[in-house]
């Protein structure tokens, strides 16, 4: 069969978690046999005009010579097609759970376009437009429960490669991704500073909370920033460290986890972090600690005393990691579009 896999890439070309999904969700068709191959739109969420051109844009889309279309993000189940399927990433959080504290004082405008949105949402996502949606993690099926009442069976999205490996458990931290206000590194950072133990926190990557979070360690020697490092710098730091504090606000759902996981590194993150802490919960890879820097820094100095318990709670992670397959959700996505 040929298949379209819809998706809107950051016009900057930034690559992250939900592009290597992505990347791996056509090459998972193309390994049971199919055609498969990304339609993409490369644009912009900076304004409401921005974003209804995008719904536009995917309604319009015509797609009539393929055999299946999955959706992802938002607005790709715009789309008519009679055998479409979402895969569901997220919707616009902006406009879901993160409206209030990214819209304070919202005008009447802003309330419609929420409205307008959710609308538009709920109905793209319902039969007959949309034969069935999965999504990534509880963590977004329970919001699409809450918003636009739909329900969507969880495929948790393996690792799109595996080059982690496992190693030594050294006296640092690693925490690898986007600088952005919604990630809480500032928890993570306040915690070390609140820390006994001496660890070294590790921070790779960079984003626009960068200068703020500089500000915040105050050049202290624990908190190091990396910047963007290699692939093969990445592998090797999360192969030595001790455990990896992933500590983010309701967490769509996190590859840090499982990364840290393939690396047989125990998982530290909080009781709202939404996937990940459902995840390191499940299969008892680490730890889940309330959202302060006091609970977060007691737990990194009982880990600091005990790379016993961070062996023990990483191995756990390795195992739940390894036993994932890209060609079974795309079998159960096929299944349920035909």
């Amino acid at each position: 069969m040929k298949v379209a896999v819809l998706t809107v890439r950051a016009s900057s070309g930034e690559v992250g978690g939900a592009e290597r999904l992505f990347d791996s969700l056509v090459q998972a068709f193309n390994e049971l046999g199919h055609q498969a191959e990304e339609v993409t739109l490369p644009t912009s969420e900076a304004t409401y005009h921005d974003i209804l051109s995008n719904y536009l844009y995917f309604y319009d889309l015509c797609l009539s010579s393929y055999d299946v279309v999955v959706s992802t993000k938002a607005p790709t189940w715009m789309v008519n097609h009679p055998r479409h399927v979402c895969y569901l990433v997220h919707t616009i959080r902006a406009f879901y759970d993160m409206f209030e504290s990214t819209f304070p004082s919202p005008s009447p405008t802003l309330l419609e376009q929420q409205k307008l949105l959710h609308a538009l949402d709920t109905k793209a996502l319902s039969r007959p437009a949309c034969r069935a949606v999965f999504s990534i993690g509880h963590e977004v099926t329970h919001r699409l429960e809450r918003w636009n009442g739909r329900s969507a069976k969880v495929l948790h999205p393996p690792l799109w490669s595996n080059p982690f490996q496992t190693g030594s458990f050294e006296p640092y931290l690693f925490l690898p991704g986007r600088l952005h206000a919604w990630k809480r590194t500032d928890l993570v950072i306040r915690a070390v500073l609140a820390s006994k133990s001496g660890l070294v926190l590790k921070l790779a990557g960079t984003g626009e909370a960068e200068e703020s979070l500089r500000a915040l360690a105050g050049g202290d020697s624990r908190i190091q920033f990396l910047g963007r490092i290699s692939e093969e710098q990445l592998v090797a730091e999360y192969r030595d460290a001790l455990a990896v504090p992933f500590t983010p606000k309701s967490e769509d759902y996190g590859y840090v986890t499982l990364e840290a996981f393939a690396s047989g590194k125990p998982v530290i993150t909080c009781t709202d972090s939404g996937e990940a802490a459902l995840i390191v919960n499940a299969c008892g890879g680490g730890w889940v600690v309330e959202p302060t820097p006091t609970a977060l820094a007691a737990a990194l100095d009982d880990i600091a005393r005990s790379p016993a318990d961070a062996k023990l709670a990483g191995r756990r992670g390795f195992d739940w990691v390894t036993g994932m397959s890209w060609k079974a959700v795309a079998s159960e996505l096929l299944a349920a579009a035909t």
